[in-house]
Order: C-alpha cells, then sequence, then structure tokens
C-alpha cells in the first residue's frame, strides 16, 4: 500500500460517504476506519465495501488516549481525516460536557499521537481536521462566511468545534504538525441519523406524525449534498496547501419552513399523497437557545484553488435523499429502535 490513511468517525454519516469514496478510489490506499460506534455510528453505512481489502474497521474512542497511541504506533498512518465529532446542537445544549470530551480532548489526543509518530518526517504526512460553518456564529440577512471570518461560536457545540480548530493550529505552529481545516455547511444524503432535520421530517411524514419547527421557521441554512462534501474532503486532503483553511458550502440557502414544505412536496408526490397533505405535519415549537439566525458559506477559494463544485442541485438531490429513506426502512427502523446499538454490544462489549 502506497499509504495508509486513518478517517476517524468513519460509520457516521459524513464518514461513511468518505469511507466509501477513499476505498473505492484510492485501492493501493490502505483505508483505516476508527469509530467508537456511538449511537451515530452504523456500520451497516458500510457494508458495500466492508470485504475490501484496502479497508480495515478499528473499533476506538478517540478520548481514550492509550488507546489512540496505541494505533498510530502500530499502523503509523501517512494521513489523518479527522471527522469524529459530537455535533447535534440539542444535545450540547443537554450534555455540554460530552462535547468537550469528544470534540476538544478526543482532538488533542489525535493530534499528540501524530506528532510522536511524524516528528521525524513530518514533510510527507497530513492531519485533516473537518470542521463546521457553526464555528462563524449567526449571519444576518446578507454576507457570507469566509476562511477570514472571526470566530463567534454560540453553542456548546460550535464553541467545541472552535475549540478543536485552534488546537489544530496551536498544533502546527508549536510542533510543526502540517494541517488542513475546513469548513462546512449543513450536510444532508443518504445515512444521516434521524435526529438531524432532513431525515428527522421524512420519517415522520411517512408516519404522519408532527413535523416540529423551531420558532417560525425563519432561520437559514446553506445546504450541501454528502457525496459533494465527499469529494471536496478528498481534493482538500491531497491537494489542499499546507497551514489553509477551505471553505465548503452548497451556495444553497433555505428558511427551514421553505425546506420542509420542499420536503412535504417531494414526500406527497412519492407516497401518492394529496398535494398539501403533509404540511398539515407542520408545528411550530419553543425556538432553541442560542439559536443563530443564518449560516451562509463563500466557497470561491476551493473553487477557485482545487475546481471543485457541487454536483446536484438541492431539488435533485432531495429527491434523491426522500428515495433513498424510502427505499431503505429497515435502516431507519434499526437506528430508531437502536437494534443496530445492541447488535454492536454483543458483538463487541465483552471483546
Amino acid at each position: 500500500m502506497s499509504k495508509t490513511i486513518l478517517i476517524t468517525g468513519g460509520a457516521g454519516f459524513i464518514g461513511s460517504h468518505v469511507v466509501r469514496l477513499m476505498v473505492n478510489k484510492y485501492p493501493d490506499y490502505q483505508i483505516l476506519n476508527l469509530d467508537a460506534l456511538t449511537y451515530a455510528g452504523n456500520l451497516e453505512n458500510l457494508k458495500d465495501i466492508e470485504s475490501c481489502s484496502n479497508y480495515e474497521f478499528i473499533r476506538g474512542d478517540i478520548t481514550d488516549m492509550e488507546a489512540v497511541n496505541r494505533i498510530f504506533r502500530e499502523y503509523r498512518p501517512d494521513g489523518v481525516i479527522h471527522l469524529a465529532a459530537e455535533s447535534h446542537v440539542d444535545r450540547s445544549i443537554s450534555d455540554p460536557l460530552a462535547f468537550i470530551r469528544t470534540n476538544v480532548i478526543g482532538t488533542v489526543n489525535l493530534l499528540n499521537a501524530a506528532r510522536d509518530v511524524w516528528h521525524e518526517k513530518p514533510d510527507d504526512k497530513r492531519f485533516y481536521h473537518i470542521s463546521t460553518d457553526e464555528v462563524y456564529g449567526s449571519l444576518g440577512n446578507t454576507g457570507f462566511f469566509t476562511e477570514e471570518t472571526a470566530y463567534d461560536p454560540r453553542s456548546p457545540y460550535s464553541a467545541s468545534k472552535a475549540s478543536s480548530d485552534h488546537m489544530v493550529r496551536a498544533w502546527h505552529h508549536t510542533y510543526n504538525l502540517p494541517f488542513v481545516i475546513s469548513n462546512c455547511s449543513n450536510n444532508y444524503g443518504p445515512n444521516q441519523f434521524p435526529e438531524k432535520l432532513i431525515p428527522l421530517a421524512i420519517n415522520n411524514i411517512k408516519h404522519k406524525k408532527s413535523i416540529p419547527i423551531y420558532g417560525k421557521g425563519e432561520n437559514v441554512r446553506d445546504w450541501l449534498y454528502v457525496e459533494d462534501h465527499a469529494a471536496a474532503i478528498d481534493l482538500i486532503f491531497h491537494r489542499g496547501k499546507n497551514g489553509e483553511t477551505y471553505n465548503i458550502g452548497g451556495n444553497n440557502e433555505w428558511t427551514n419552513i421553505d425546506l420542509i414544505r420542499k420536503i412535504c412536496q417531494v414526500m406527497d408526490k412519492a407516497l401518492n399523497r394529496e398535494p398539501g397533505d403533509s404540511e398539515k405535519l407542520i408545528t411550530f415549537v419553543k425556538d432553541r437557545a442560542g439559536h443563530d439566525k443564518r449560516y451562509a458559506i463563500d466557497s470561491s477559494k476551493l473553487m477557485t484553488e482545487l475546481e471543485w463544485k457541487p454536483s446536484l442541485q438541492f431539488e435533485e438531490g432531495i429527491e434523491k435523499t426522500v428515495k433513498w429513506y424510502l427505499d431503505n426502512e429497515e435502516w431507519m427502523n434499526d437506528v430508531i429502535s437502536g437494534d443496530y446499538a445492541k447488535y454492536y454490544s454483543r458483538q463487541y462489549d465483552n471483546r
């Protein structure tokens, strides 16, 4: 194998798409998938590539310093693509310490392990840290986040990601650790855990349950199809400049209420319901604490330097997403019931 790449959080939503891309596109790479298999990690996401000769799954927690050090010493990866993170804002409000442990301490454990193994020949190595646009705070009705936008996190989740971004840069300046960072807008697509807005809405519409929307649904998000994010990660990992940050966005802003109405239209058509039926399920609930008004990403640096652009228009992407969830009812049922997690407990916990 020409390179060994460690991907953290590779059984999660975005991570599984990155792992699949890397395994299929680079048969001469050894792809290591390190995942703790917490509630959002699901190896069912990778059934199609689990037997590939250049793929290996490692169950481990990045908050376990000894385990991380052992993995680096044993496999000596040439690069890290770091996706493992707690990522749901609502969960961060109820349990902020979990986000500090995983997103900050876990990242530092990886940085230290990489520094120890790479200190002799750091120039041909790369630590790629995947972050979020939420570190920039909230926008008004105009403007876009750029790579120079000052950090202004508003939730425990975004604050923990901002902290991990700073840690990566500090290890570069202090220890000469080679790195790149990307900050991405909201992702959607297959295999997303149904606590997130789009799969939650799809599942609730299917079962004629209420669709909760914070406040008046006026918050604006920029949406990117997950496979387009994976393609950007591939480009940045291989061609991005050391020490640089790249913003990744879909140029695709929707208010939450308009997004849900669009999903309702697609679902009514897919389920042969009367137009407007699913919109009756929309329910407005008390707004979330510290709810950012608007996110919007300027991806011009990535587009100009690395010639990346989104491949899908949102209408096509959301139709593909709806079809995937309707065609994969068993996956959704296993996730909601927790059966997949019970299997992992039986399979791994007594080892």
